[in-house]
């Protein structure tokens, strides 16, 4: 697929490069092997991450190199969508289109999704508002601006929480800044800095804010889920050391896309055949890394030898292959 020229708000031209059919064939896959089950309901996570190259298309990212900067889309550990975009594009522009055209693949195929959870460069109107109406329950990391910040110095109800071994103060505020007709909340945690040097405007405390529209939850279990998007960097992770994205093989942007998708689908198929494989090898888990996988199920010692005129592949090993896939 050829790119397409994304111009963002501040009239400034961007590449993107948006290839729907290979990320439909990425949902599909998923559904065949049965880690997706169509009519069920699941937590999406949308984050972008720089990739760093030096072709010669990139562009500089906000980290001072050169690389793109796709949008990737994940079910649990499951990736379903890739949108490759030029390294110094800001992560707001096209968003909000290109989670339009994810949530509608989703729904083409009969999934659904209950939570959505992403951080601070989905924190805008036009972004908010495609999320809500295609998720049950949202979580987004809020930027902090001035009115909002007046607000949260006037807080006096704190409640004292512990996460992950941190002593925290956490509130809720209702939040109206986008929609006033819409039930919106700002959760916000409070940490006491360990730097005793004050900030005119924070004070003592470092603050994080998460905006939601989940009402039902405490504090501290909005706050706790939206940390858990953990899952999603480690999805980056194993893409870029176990499948290749640290090395993309082509020239330009659009067939570079193609290579991250097409990774992406055996990522997928390698969780299918690991978690099988983890119910008969006891040495291999459900969320064991390529290289352990190799190590233990893929490298086995042997040697061929000449039995009754033919050749024969003898194995020195006494784990149970013929069970795999029984």
């Amino acid at each position: 697929m050829d790119n397409t020229q994304v111009v963002s708000t501040s009239d400034k031209t961007y590449q993107f490069n948006i290839n729907d059919k290979m990320n439909g064939l990425l949902v599909k896959s998923l559904l065949l092997t049965k880690q997706l089950v169509s009519g069920q309901s699941y937590d999406f996570d949308y984050d972008n991450q720089i990739l760093a190259h030096e072709k010669y298309d990139a562009q500089k990212t906000y980290k001072k190199n050169t690389g793109y900067f796709p949008g990737i889309a994940s079910l649990g550990r499951n990736v379903i969508y890739v949108e490759n975009r030029d390294g110094n594009a800001n992560v707001k522009t096209g968003q909000a289109e290109a989670l339009k055209r994810i949530y509608g693949s989703l729904n083409k195929n009969g999934l659904k999704v209950n939570r959505s959870r992403m951080d601070a460069g989905s924190y805008s109107e036009d972004i908010v508002d495609v999320v809500s109406k295609n998720s049950r329950l949202f979580y987004i990391r809020a930027n902090k601006c001035m009115s909002l910040t007046m607000r949260i110095n006037q807080i006096e109800d704190w409640q004292s929480v512990e996460i992950n071994f941190k002593d925290l103060q956490v509130a809720s505020l209702k939040f109206t800044s986008f929609f006033e007709d819409r039930n919106y909340r700002l959760v916000i945690q409070r940490e006491k800095k360990e730097d005793p040097q004050l900030d005119i405007f924070d004070g003592a405390f470092v603050y994080r804010c998460i905006l939601t529209n989940d009402w039902d939850s405490t504090e501290k279990e909005v706050i706790e889920y939206y940390n858990q998007r953990g899952s999603s960097e480690t999805n980056f992770d194993m893409m870029n050391n176990d499948f290749g994205w640290k090395h993309l093989p082509c020239s330009d942007m659009n067939h570079n896309t193609v290579y991250l998708i097409l990774t992406a689908m055996i990522k997928n198929f390698y969780h299918y055949v690991v978690e099988k494989v983890s119910k008969v090898f006891k040495d291999i888990l459900p969320t064991s890394r390529l290289k352990r996988f190799i190590f233990r199920f893929i490298t086995v010692p042997g040697r061929w030898v000449r039995r009754s005129r033919r050749w024969i592949l003898s194995l020195y090993t006494d784990k149970p292959y013929e069970k795999v896939f029984v």
